[in-house]
């Protein structure tokens, strides 16, 4: 019996600009997008458990041991940032439940589908983001 399920039309499914922006086919692609992803992230972070429980022991070599402390502590700054990650996932879905998603937080203006896509947690256009970006580096060089 093999794992390979059939590909179906809607599974090839991509929003397109010559549909209404965020009619229920693009909400439903992004929230199975938006779900995949944090399934993905969860199941990853799971195995990640299971990996630091398991090197709980002690080493006798100190460079081993400091090797290993510095593997964990880098996985631990990984799982905190995938658990920001999540949260901006549930975000995202929120917004998709409340008819947001998909505009600029700042402008109200329609996010590129392009952008979505490629990152489907976006709050703000490209043009919004990237005023924000030059904000933040003036600040910055304060």
């Amino acid at each position: 019996m093999s794992a390979l399920k059939s590909v179906t039309p809607e599974d090839e499914y991509r929003p397109s600009v010559d549909e209404p922006f965020m009619n229920e086919r693009q909400l439903d692609y992004f929230r199975k997008k938006l779900l995949a992803w944090k399934d993905d992230i969860l199941r990853e972070s799971r195995g990640t458990v299971v990996q630091l429980q398991a090197e709980t022991s002690n080493h006798p070599d100190l460079v081993d041991r400091a090797s290993s402390e510095s593997d964990r502590a880098l996985e631990l700054r990984t799982r905190d940032r995938q658990r920001k990650l999540i949260s901006k996932i549930d975000e995202a879905l929120r917004r998709i439940e409340d008819g947001s998603y998909g505009y600029c937080e700042e402008t109200g203006e329609p996010i590129s589908l392009a952008r979505l896509d490629a990152r489907p947690t976006a709050t703000l256009s490209l043009e919004a983001q990237e005023r924000h970006e030059r904000r933040e580096r003036v600040h910055r060089d304060d």
